[in-house]
């Protein structure tokens, strides 16, 4: 078969995945492929957790509200994405959302929520964030699930850097220049890396003096238009795979 199926339905489920294993379906699951989708027994679909790879699976509908899947045969073995963690300052419902699910898509292996003076949104919904995780892993074909942090100030972040971690500032006052080769130069002998976006009103006076103590840091320019920092989201992302990470083969 091919390396991606997506003409079968994925399903994130949370339980161990061997051959022959039976898993039962939550109630959400469950109502959705039995009522919504009308799937009857025997129906062929895909499963995942997150630790055991892609599993070929059949639906076996048992009394009126029990739904199991029956394991048939691994079709993926289990891969983790890069070693990126995604720190972000949240915004308000929708466009957090999309951010979130556009980082999973990106390769983010932890999404970290980071509270900054000018944050449009204070408190963080970390259940609504991990299913947006779920729904972009099942709908992408990605095996990992990205890890969601609680949300910290920003201070609380920074303090104490690895030095084993290149933090990836996205500025907006850094000089405009080639964002790739600028990757390149500063992210090697590196395999560890967080980009940072900061909130829509940016960072103020305090954060940039923070941030300029901070090592090892790179500040990358995302050229001459202003960004919406979901949109910024997805430029940073996109450069960083591209130079540093696993779209280079």
């Amino acid at each position: 078969m091919s390396r991606l199926d997506f003409t079968s339905h994925r399903l994130c489920v949370d339980a161990a995945l061997h051959q022959g294993a039976q898993v039962e379906l939550t109630r959400e699951q469950a109502n959705y492929l039995v009522n919504v989708l009308r799937l009857g027994q025997g129906a062929r679909l895909l499963a995942f957790n997150g630790r055991d790879g892609e599993w070929r699976a059949a639906l076996e509908p048992q009394g009126k509200k029990s739904v199991f899947l029956r394991l048939e045969e691994r079709t993926r073995a289990q891969e983790g994405p890069p070693d990126l963690d995604y720190i972000f300052a949240p915004l308000k419902h929708a466009r957090l959302d999309y951010m979130a699910q556009k980082a999973v898509e990106m390769g983010a292996r932890r999404l970290r929520p980071a509270l900054t003076r000018r944050t449009q949104a204070s408190r963080v919904n970390l259940d609504r964030m991990r299913a947006n995780v779920v729904e972009a892993a099942e709908q992408c074909g990605l095996l990992a699930l990205a890890e969601v942090l609680p949300e910290e100030r920003l201070e609380a972040i920074l303090s104490d850097w690895p030095q084993d971690r290149l933090l990836i500032f996205c500025d907006e006052a850094a000089e405009i220049a080639d964002p790739l080769a600028a990757l390149r130069a500063a992210g090697a002998g590196f395999a560890k890396f967080a980009v940072l976006i900061g909130p829509e009103g940016g960072f103020d006076d305090s954060e940039r003096a923070l941030l300029a103590r901070v090592a090892p840091v790179a500040r990358l320019s995302l050229g001459p238009r202003v960004l919406r920092a979901d949109t910024a989201a997805v430029a940073a992302l996109a450069l960083v795979q591209a130079a540093l990470g696993d779209w280079r083969g």
